[in-house]
């Protein structure tokens, strides 16, 4: 009789709850979540001659793109006389940790088909590795960031001008967000693209858009000052609110208000129910339209 006592590891229903995200069903299966983060951080740069360098070579790469073009010959200022190395540095890497998160999660059914139509485990374990993994790249980056501000603070004329804030006490939160937005984001372009595969090429298209128009190169209050008539735009991105957090709290140059935090908080937190309800309904019926 002990046997009709114990609890069942699962209940299967045909009914389930609009949002749902089992968090003991996700912790049942923490190793496979850490087998697959595991393997997004090494396959990324497998076989090849210089391995997890180019976690740092490519962002200087592009910081020293970005500081030749837009502020040597476009002679776009930075604010407070910040560095422009420094300035493009902070923008691309906050930009470079919400676009790898959405970008990696916007495939989750495509890439993964093969293991979903084999096993069952929580669908959502995949996108979840993603934004872990990419938590790890972000943190390079952060390493990358505070050296060149620790040399352009002690060995250059930058000390009275790069200063850090109060707001970075907010850093672990902006994180959140982030991943938040990028993760909810990434999983409804990953629900869609099982019937609209459109969607897997205009991705990388619309997130060069998308960067252009989040002030990654440029502060906001360059461009009200350019385009007052189309700020607005701007304004209402929440990623332009995280970049210019990140720069207000760790060079004390950019925007900050807590309304404009508060509204990027909202739309992080719907965008990622929203995500979640259409991929907790996607993954259903996907393997029939995959």
């Amino acid at each position: 009789m002990s046997q009709y006592k114990d609890k069942w590891l699962y209940t299967i229903s045909p009914k389930r709850k609009l949002i749902e995200l089992n968090f003991e069903e996700i912790w049942r299966y923490k190793d496979l979540l850490f087998l697959f983060v595991k393997r997004d951080i090494i396959t990324v740069y497998k076989q090849t001659i210089l391995g997890p360098l180019w976690y740092i070579i490519q962002p200087l790469f592009t910081t020293l793109t970005f500081t030749l073009i837009f502020n040597n010959l476009a002679n776009i200022p930075t604010g407070n006389g910040i560095p422009a190395f420094l300035f493009n540095l902070a923008g691309l890497s906050c930009w470079d940790y919400f676009s790898t998160c959405l970008t990696s999660t916007s495939n989750t059914f495509k890439s993964n088909q093969g293991i979903f139509g084999k096993v069952y485990f929580p669908r959502v374990i995949t996108p979840l590795s993603a934004v872990i993994s990419n938590l790890v790249r972000f943190g390079i980056r952060l390493l990358v960031f505070t050296g060149f501000y620790v040399y352009f603070v002690f060995f250059t004329d930058a000390a009275s001008k790069a200063s850090p804030t109060y707001a970075l006490l907010l850093l672990p939160v902006l994180i959140a967000l982030m991943a938040l937005l990028g993760l909810g984001i990434g999983m409804i372009i990953s629900s869609l693209t099982t019937k609209y595969r459109d969607l897997t090429y205009l991705v990388g298209f619309g997130m060069q858009l998308l960067m252009y128009g989040s002030a990654v190169m440029y502060p906001l209050s360059y461009f009200k000052e350019k385009l007052p008539k189309y700020s607005w735009v701007i304004e209402y991105n929440p990623v332009t609110t995280f970049i210019e957090l990140f720069r207000y709290m760790t060079l004390g140059v950019g925007q900050f208000s807590i309304s404009t935090f508060l509204y990027a908080i909202g739309v992080s937190v719907f965008c990622f129910l929203l995500g979640l309800i259409v991929f907790n309904r996607t993954e259903k019926s996907f393997i029939d339209t995959v």
